[in-house]
C-alpha cells in the first residue's frame, strides 16, 4: 500500500531548497503611489518625482514595506511547488525580518530566489522560514527578507470554511491562470561604478540621543482599507473583509493584514527620519491582529524610543510598540536607521 503523503515530513525533507521566480517584478511609479496611499505613508518621496531627485534618487521610492508585493506571489508559488499539502489560508504569518541593501526605486526590475530556509514543528504547529533574495536587472541584491510562517498539516479542514472561501474570492485568484514569463530583452547595461545613495535630509546623528522617543502617531483603519490593502497587495484571505468566513474561523470581526500594520509603522519610522530610504532593517513580530469592525474605524498607536546608537556607522535602532483596542499588537519591533 502507498504511504499517505504528509506535508510536514515533505517539508522537513526539502529544507534547503529553493527556487527563482520565473517572471521579474517591474515596479511601477503609479503602483508606488497606490501602495504608499494602501499603508497610508504621505512622505513626498513616494509621490514626487522631484523631490524624490532632490533627495538623491531617479524616480519614486517605495514604501519600506513594498517587497510585501513581491513575497506574497513567492510565497504562494512556494507553496505549489516546494511545501506542498498546506491549505494557504490555514497559514499565519508571525514573524517579519526586511534587510535592505538598497531602496527600491521606480524602474527596478526585481528577482526572488526563494528558500525553504528552516522547517519544525512546535506548540502543535508547522513553523516554516522562508528567505528570499531580491535582485534587480543588474544582478545587484536590493533586499534580503525572512518569513515566518506558521500552518497545521495534520487534520482536517472543515468543507464549511473552503466553500465559503471559495464563493467570496475574487476572481482571477485560481490556479487555472495562465502563466507568465518575461519577455526576451537585452539587459540594461550595469553602471560604470558602484555608488551608494547619498542620505540627504536624513535626521542627523549628532540630534540622536539613547532614550529619545519618536512623536507618537495614531492611525484609523476602516474596512475600507482593509478591502483597499487586499487589492493593492494581493493577499485576498477573506478573513480581512468577510464576516461570514470570519464566524467560520471563529474571530471576533475582520482582522487587519499583518503587512499592512508593518507598513503603516514603517511611515511612522520613516516621518521621523526624514528620508525613507535611509532604513537599513526593519523587524517585526506580530502578536495580535488589528480588528476592524464593519461600522466604525480601528485605531492603531504608534510609539517608538531610540533603542542604541553606532557612532561609528552613524546608525540607530528604533524600539517601535504598537497597540489597538488595549492589544500589543507587535511583539518584538525595531528598524535600524541610517542617520546623516
Amino acid at each position: 500500500m502507498e504511504a499517505e503523503f504528509d506535508p510536514a515530513v515533505h517539508a522537513a525533507a526539502m529544507v534547503g531548497h529553493h527556487y527563482r521566480v520565473d517572471d521579474y517584478y517591474e515596479v511601477g511609479r503609479e503602483k508606488v503611489r497606490e501602495y504608499a496611499r494602501a499603508v497610508q505613508d504621505s512622505h513626498p518621496v513616494h509621490w514626487d518625482e522631484d523631490i524624490a531627485l532632490e533627495y538623491g534618487y531617479d524616480g519614486l521610492v517605495a514604501p519600506v514595506t513594498f517587497i510585501s508585493l513581491v513575497g506574497i506571489l513567492a510565497q504562494r508559488k512556494l507553496f505549489e511547488t516546494v511545501v506542498t499539502g498546506y491549505d494557504l489560508s490555514q497559514i499565519m504569518q508571525t514573524d517579519q525580518i526586511l534587510e535592505f541593501h538598497r531602496p527600491i526605486l521606480v524602474g527596478d526590475r526585481l528577482t526572488c530566489d526563494v528558500y525553504l530556509h528552516s522547517f519544525r514543528q512546535a506548540f502543535g504547529g508547522d513553523i516554516i522560514v522562508t528567505k528570499n533574495i531580491v535582485t534587480d536587472q543588474h544582478d545587484e541584491v536590493v533586499l534580503t527578507t525572512y518569513t515566518t510562517l506558521v500552518g497545521r498539516s495534520g487534520g482536517d479542514i472543515d468543507p464549511n470554511l473552503n466553500e465559503a472561501v471559495r464563493k467570496v474570492l475574487m476572481h482571477g485568484m485560481e490556479a487555472s491562470m495562465p502563466d507568465h514569463t518575461p519577455r526576451s530583452h537585452p539587459a540594461p547595461p550595469a553602471p560604470a561604478a558602484e555608488q551608494a545613495v547619498p542620505i540627504r535630509f536624513a535626521r542627523s546623528f549628532d540630534d540622536v540621543t539613547v532614550g529619545d522617543e519618536l512623536p507618537a502617531r495614531v492611525v484609523r483603519l476602516t474596512r475600507g482599507d482593509l478591502v483597499n490593502y487586499a487589492g493593492v497587495s494581493g493577499d485576498a484571505n477573506p478573513i480581512h473583509w468577510s464576516d461570514e468566513v470570519v464566524k467560520l474561523v471563529d474571530l471576533e470581526t475582520c482582522v487587519g493584514h499583518g503587512m499592512l500594520s508593518m507598513g503603516l509603522g514603517g511611515g511612522f519610522v520613516s516621518s521621523w527620519l526624514g528620508n525613507p530610504g535611509a532604513v537599513k532593517e526593519y523587524n517585526v513580530r506580530f502578536t495580535s491582529p488589528v480588528f476592524v469592525s464593519a461600522t466604525e474605524p480601528a485605531e492603531v498607536e504608534f510609539t517608538g524610543k531610540i533603542k542604541s546608537v553606532d557612532p561609528e556607522t552613524r546608525t540607530a535602532v528604533i524600539a517601535i510598540v504598537a497597540k489597538s483596542g488595549g492589544r500589543k499588537i507587535f511583539g518584538r519591533a525595531t528598524a535600524t536607521v541610517q542617520l546623516s
